[in-house]
């Protein structure tokens, strides 16, 4: 989603969000591939297994899905249905797409809201997830990535609001 038509301190927020985005994502991808090729060299090789290795796993695949799932929205990947929008002239269907938008805006606000609510419940409870970190931590970010996801729409729907008034045109 272009960042033109948006002043220049939001559209610079979004690019610095953007990037530390990929830099996580492909940084824990990165920790993911060498700690399960190293647990499964040193146990084949030396017999030795790392305490702490299979939660940690755990933790970066919710991490890597939600967010490989920021990154969908930003992208426009994400999943859609789209079957009579198709058919429709190129400001209706932004107008569509706008109305879709603010729907899934909607859904993501209402699930960084629950997903909020249950780290604060894992909060409570003090459980540790691995290196005396604690559980509540390691869930953080369901709320950050439903939040991330909400803004992404935001943007995507005043893009295409502002395409259905026409004031920008259409890809």
């Amino acid at each position: 989603m272009t960042t033109g038509s948006l002043h220049p301190t939001l559209a610079r927020f979004f690019r610095i969000v953007t990037w530390v985005e990929n830099a996580l994502l492909v940084s824990m991808l990165v920790l993911m591939v060498l700690l399960a090729s190293g647990k499964i060299f040193f146990r084949n090789v030396i017999d030795f297994s790392a305490i702490g290795a299979d939660p940690l796993l755990r933790i970066l695949v919710l991490w890597i899905a939600m967010l490989g799932a920021v990154a969908a929205s930003r992208e426009g990947r994400h999943m859609g249905v789209d079957v009579i929008a198709r058919w429709l002239p190129a400001r209706a269907q932004s107008g569509v797409r706008a109305l879709t938008d603010l729907f899934t805006l909607s859904v993501c606000l209402l699930l960084a809201w629950e997903a909020w609510r249950f780290v604060m419940s894992e909060h409570e409870k003090n459980d540790i997830a691995f290196a005396q970190i604690p559980v509540w931590v390691t869930e953080l970010i369901l709320p950050v990535a439903f939040v991330l996801i909400a803004l992404r729409y935001t943007l995507r729907c005043y893009h295409h609001l502002r395409q259905s008034l026409g004031i920008e045109t259409p890809p």
